[in-house]
């Protein structure tokens, strides 16, 4: 297309002044839309003029900048080379801004990605001045970490360069691939700049990207970095196999763990400033066949904002927990998975009571959370310090309210139930399936079951399901054979209590919005919970079966996490997808295709992005 006859052709530029621009593009580095800008055509019109002749939609981005995950989906040197770059998701679809719509290698390139992260895309003509600016968001993790590995390579050369100077070096090592970095040369090598960039940058992203975990394991050819995001582990980048000491053993350092003991785990913990926000986190070391693994646990160092409303609990719930952490005494027990929300819970319970008036305590391991007048305690079982011992001694501290991060044995049941007997509050965790699980659980732990009645006066249990993004979802409706799984769902609930439940004709689905590419942007809880009651009390000492004892908290209006689910999907918090995640079978006449996580961002030795291994195309 001659750009300079298009816009001839529709009297956007004074005909005297076509000679001047002509020559103005000849120079290195001046384009013609450029050119055109500064012989005063309006951008819009130059854009306008070209959708028109290539038949194509426009799209002007202006001060509108693209997210990270929807420029994720094209690797930043495909979109410098075949200039095109994502502009965002709209149902389904990945919208793809492109500057040269009749380059045909870019359109193979386009076929292949879309097959690649398995969405269809669409076309809009965008300006190179737009095209420039989404270049620039492309400094994302990829390249601070290869910027970081290609100053750790100088530094490598240069050193290696000295020594040779000096009469030290015998060898020379000019690259990672060839420079091999022992144990011993790691803790060295841990107080460079670039190495401390790249496990700098990993920890920020991993913040700002809400993640709640980083795993960081050795491979057979390279180091693995993954994020887990809202549950769902999704690796972010790939880094050379020789860097992982040094990597590893940085993160050893900050930690205050030892770094020539790599035979067994280790768990340290450090503290770090994201964004002028202090974040903690908690480090952990797994030895594997290629290297340590680390995993490190993301915690925010403060809960004051915590509250039991932001939950997501039904206002049933809401009144039974509130009511029961009043009680002067008793045993509140949540149950649920690692990684359920579970602590989360018990903080926001610590900020819900008294704390002027009231003397609490808490055991925990580790301290996720510091929350302003508790007298907070992490228990060391490596000295001897454990959740049974410090019972005994809070116990000796004249407490009101105790929390005890789990009950994992005997001996801590059998405290925290003598605790709660003798005029104390006790808050704790335990790991059973289901909330009425709590009671055999006790049993199994060694309970006695005329003591379960007296303590227990709230069991709970909870898991976390993906939220759908704000504004984001799309309603189905709901037809007669879901109805009909429905009302079988809820029909031994009473009556009473059925009747609050919202209608259910129709829920919310996934829904990829432009700027929430994936659907779901957080989690939130799904409860079910009980309270003690005579019938109960009578049930357990006649030593009745788990289900005999559901019915009777179904009785009383119990909702189980997976109708807590499907009214949460009805009233457009999660996804219908999310019910079954908590053993739901209902089958969607409808699906909705949800793009799948893109490939990680491989660096290279020297510092580069990676080739892609597909042979198809290059891109």
């Amino acid at each position: 297309m001659d750009l300079l006859k298009l816009v001839s052709d529709k009297a956007l530029l004074d005909p005297a002044r076509l000679g001047e621009v002509a020559m103005a593009i000849k120079k290195p580095g001046e384009s013609i839309e450029n050119a055109l800008v500064k012989a005063g055509v309006n951008l819009s019109d130059i854009l306008a003029a070209k959708g028109e002749y290539y038949g194509l939609p426009i799209r002007e981005l202006g001060q509108k900048s693209v997210p990270f995950d929807v420029l994720r989906f094209v690797p930043e040197e495909s979109a410098r080379h075949y200039h095109f770059a994502p502009i965002g998701v709209v149902d389904g679809a990945l919208e793809i801004g492109v500057t040269e719509p009749d380059d045909i290698e870019a359109r193979d390139a386009l076929t292949f990605i879309s097959s690649k992260v398995g969405m269809p895309y669409k076309i809009f003509l965008i300006s190179d001045t737009d095209f420039e600016k989404l270049l620039t968001q492309y400094k994302g993790l990829s390249g601070e970490v290869g910027k970081a590995l290609g100053e750790l390579e100088t530094e490598l050369t240069v050193e290696t360069q000295k020594e040779e100077k000096e009469g030290k070096g015998g060898k020379k090592r000019l690259s990672l691939e060839e420079t091999e970095i022992t144990e011993t040369s790691a803790e060295g090598i841990t107080e460079d700049a670039p190495v401390t960039k790249i496990v700098a940058t990993v920890l920020r992203h991993a913040s700002e990207q809400r993640a709640s975990d980083i795993h960081i394991e050795a491979m057979q050819e390279q180091t693995r970095v993954r994020f887990r995001i809202d549950g769902v582990l999704i690796t972010n980048i790939t880094l050379p196999t020789k860097i992982h000491p040094a990597v590893v053993a940085r993160i050893k350092v900050l930690s205050n763990m030892r770094l020539d003991e790599k035979r067994k785990p280790q768990d340290g913990r450090f503290s770090a400033r994201v964004g002028g926000d202090k974040v903690d986190f908690r480090v952990s070391t797994f030895p594997t066949y290629y290297g340590e693994k680390v995993v490190m646990r993301i915690l925010g160092t403060a809960a004051k904002d915590l509250k039991l409303e932001d939950l997501g609990m039904t206002p049933r719930d809401l009144a039974l927990i509130r009511a029961a952490i009043k009680k002067p005494y008793g045993l509140v027990l949540v149950s649920g998975p690692t990684g359920s929300g579970k602590s989360t819970t018990l903080y926001a319970l610590l900020n819900e009571v008294d704390r002027e008036k009231n003397n609490v305590l808490s055991l925990e391991d580790p301290v996720e959370y510091t929350i302003p007048g508790v007298s907070q305690s992490q228990v060391r079982p490596e000295i001897g310090y454990t959740f049974a011992n410090g019972l005994r001694t809070t116990l000796r501290q004249d407490p009101n309210i105790i929390m005890v991060g789990e009950i994992r044995d005997a001996e801590t049941a059998e405290l925290a139930v003598q605790a709660a007997l003798t005029g104390h509050l006790v808050l704790s965790t335990i790991h059973t399936n289901n909330a009425v699980g709590i009671v055999p659980r006790l049993l199994d732990m060694g309970v006695e079951p005329y003591l379960i009645p007296p303590v227990l006066v709230l069991g709970m249990a909870q898991r976390l399901v993906r939220t759908l993004c704000k504004g984001g979802g799309r309603k189905m409706k709901v037809d007669e054979s879901m109805q009909k799984m429905f009302t079988e769902e809820f029909a031994d609930l009473a009556p009473e209590y059925r009747k609050n439940i919202p209608p259910l004709d129709e829920v919310y689905k996934l829904d990829p919005t432009p700027d929430c590419p994936s659907g779901t942007r957080g989690r939130i809880a799904v409860f079910e919970m009980f309270e003690m009651t005579s019938e109960l009390e009578k049930a357990i000492l006649a030593n009745k079966a788990e289900d005999d004892m559901f019915s009777l908290v179904r009785k009383n209006g119990m909702l189980t996490m997976k109708e807590d689910a499907i009214i949460k999907s009805a009233r457009g918090v999660i996804p219908f997808e999310e019910v079954n995640t908590l053993g739901g079978e209902f089958e969607m006449d409808e699906t909705v295709k949800v793009p799948e996580a893109p490939a990680p961002v491989a660096i290279a030795e020297d510092g580069s992005l990676a080739e892609p291994k597909e042979k198809e195309i290059e891109l």
